[in-house]
């Protein structure tokens, strides 16, 4: 990987998961799709990450063929927005499906100009863990990959230790996205980077179910009777494709109370509540998470940056009660959202 991408991870970044805008007509808004990015770079996210599952997974489908268009715009967005910054930002793409299919994408990854793919082991549900570790190995082969760690309530599986354990000796991984929504898998991969020795594995997290308390916490584990700490520096979240502003400023937070040494504020501790509640309304936990992407649309359509909230899958919306919960999270934090920000600059970015 560039040194400098590397340089950048390993400090921390927000990187917002992309969404997709749409026309009524559910074809692409190549407008506010522009729209969205310029929004989320002037926000000051250090990096963008595009094709993931908040951007749909049908773009991939070949009628639809969205996946090489939705890539090229952002990358073109992050190219002019580069000429004008002393860092370049992160370009990181969701590579799916099983090997064949993988090694095509991360050659098209590749060909755009992406950095680092982000890896899904979604579709290789039943695979063995020798098999999990060749199709990554192939896959790190051609572009330096992200390791994701995919809560299996959205279609993820449950990846042991000993796989993380393995997956840490590739030596082209870049990064991990923890995002199983839980504890113990958490702890698992970060135990795993530490015990193989890979400092330069850059930790982020995907957990929106605690992503204040992930940021803020040390992870310190016993290796060869040494004691070794690792953090979480940044985060690669669907959660950070609204709010973003404010999201990029509770990260620059935790780095600050981090580099303080003193303890942390019960304020803090308040503020990883209050973003779990807000995650909740947006993405649909209380009917199993059925219109998580439908919910960041309605934030962003309120927001006035995205038309309407229509998916690729004409299924795909709210669940029962969760605009309901959208308007509950909105008036009970207020200072989470980024509203006025967004007034100011949103017919800019529109018109740009």
């Amino acid at each position: 990987m560039n040194p400098t991408i590397q340089k950048t991870l390993q400090k921390g970044v927000a990187i917002p998961a992309h969404p997709l805008a749409l026309t009524a007509n559910r074809t692409l808004d190549e407008r506010r799709q522009r729209a969205l990015a310029r929004y989320y770079i002037a926000a000051g996210s250090g990096g963008l990450a595009v094709g993931v599952h908040t951007t749909q997974f049908e773009i991939r489908d070949p009628k639809i063929g969205l996946f090489k268009p939705v890539l090229q715009l952002a990358a073109e967005e992050m190219t002019r927005a580069d000429a004008n910054r002393p860092t370049p930002l992160v370009r990181i793409a969701g590579i799916c499906g099983t090997t064949d299919q993988a090694t095509r994408e991360a050659s098209l990854l590749r060909e755009l100009g992406y950095h680092a793919g982000l890896l899904s082991l979604a579709a290789m549900r039943n695979a063995d863990e020798n098999t999990l570790i060749d199709h990554c190995r192939q896959v790190s082969d051609i572009l330096p990959i992200i390791g994701f760690y995919l809560q299996p309530a959205v279609g993820g599986r449950v990846l042991p230790f000993s796989f993380w354990r393995r997956f840490a000796e590739i030596p082209n991984v870049a990064a991990i996205k923890m995002a199983p929504f839980n504890r113990y898998q958490t702890i698992d991969v970060i135990r795993a980077v530490i015990e193989a020795g890979r400092s330069d594995i850059a930790l982020y997290t995907g957990n929106d179910d605690n992503i204040v308390m992930d940021l803020l916490t040390p992870y310190r584990f016993m290796v060869k009777g040494q004691p070794v700490e690792r953090r979480i520096v940044g985060g690669l979240l669907g959660h950070w494709s609204v709010w973003t502003q404010k999201a990029v400023q509770l990260l620059e937070e935790c780095h600050r109370q981090i580099a303080s040494g003193g303890p942390i504020p019960a304020e803090m501790l308040l503020r990883n509540i209050q973003v779990t509640d807000s995650n909740a309304a947006f993405f649909d936990a209380a009917n199993a998470f059925g219109g998580c992407i439908a919910g960041l649309h309605e934030v962003l359509r309120r927001q006035g940056l995205l038309e309407g909230t229509w998916c690729l899958n004409p299924s795909e919306t709210f669940g029962p009660g969760q605009l309901a919960e959208i308007d509950r999270v909105y008036a009970a934090y207020p200072h989470l959202n980024d509203d006025d920000f967004v007034v100011q600059h949103r017919d800019q970015w529109l018109r740009g």
